[in-house]
């Protein structure tokens, strides 16, 4: 009667939980949370890009360079815009050279931001399966101009800039009202 009591509680203890658990799977790479915690806050569907980077602990240098290129008032704008969002941790990666030769040239800061855009709301689900009809690699385009080309390594979308470097796409598809970003843990160079 025990064994039971105890396979039944099981049961029931499972299907409450479950709900709960497919959510938790689906917030990794490929899948998506309401409002997803990014560098420790959380990311509102209801506000745009900027309203939502700005509270992340993760973006400071992404949010003070977009600031100094005077992109705010674009990416506040309807969109729809993907950003590939570096962290802090990967401006940390470059070269203190690149990084002061960027910052210190208003063009260039530019164009390396817009080069982690694209115009549109594209998905995880839209980039993996560009990448399967391009037989396992896909040209992104971007709103610098020069394309992002993106493949699979097991579940994880690489990212390679045609500067060489590469990213990994770490947190997929934390929505906004005005597109999506993907946030990713290298700098890509056009």
């Amino acid at each position: 009667m025990i064994n039971r009591i105890t396979a039944l509680a099981a049961v029931c203890l499972l299907a409450i939980a479950a709900p709960a658990l497919a959510q938790t799977a689906m917030s990794g790479q490929m899948g998506t949370t309401k409002n997803p915690m990014v560098g420790g806050a959380p990311m509102y569907a209801s506000k745009n890009i900027v309203q939502n980077a700005v509270n992340s602990k993760d973006h400071t240098t992404l949010v003070s360079l977009v600031k100094q290129a005077d992109l705010v008032t674009t990416l506040e704008g309807p969109g729809p815009f993907t950003v590939l969002a570096p962290t802090n941790e990967a401006f940390a990666k470059l070269p203190k050279a690149t990084v002061d030769k960027v910052t210190s040239d208003p063009a260039l800061l530019k164009k390396v931001l817009t080069y982690h855009v694209l115009a549109g709301r594209v998905t995880a689900a839209d980039i993996a399966a560009k990448i399967k009809a391009g037989g396992g690699t896909a040209e992104l385009a971007t709103v610098e101009g020069q394309p992002i080309t993106a493949k699979m390594d097991g579940s994880n979308i690489v990212l390679t800039g045609a500067g060489g470097g590469t990213a990994i796409v770490t947190i997929a598809n934390v929505y906004q009202s005005n597109g999506v970003i993907h946030v990713i843990d290298g700098v890509l160079i056009p």
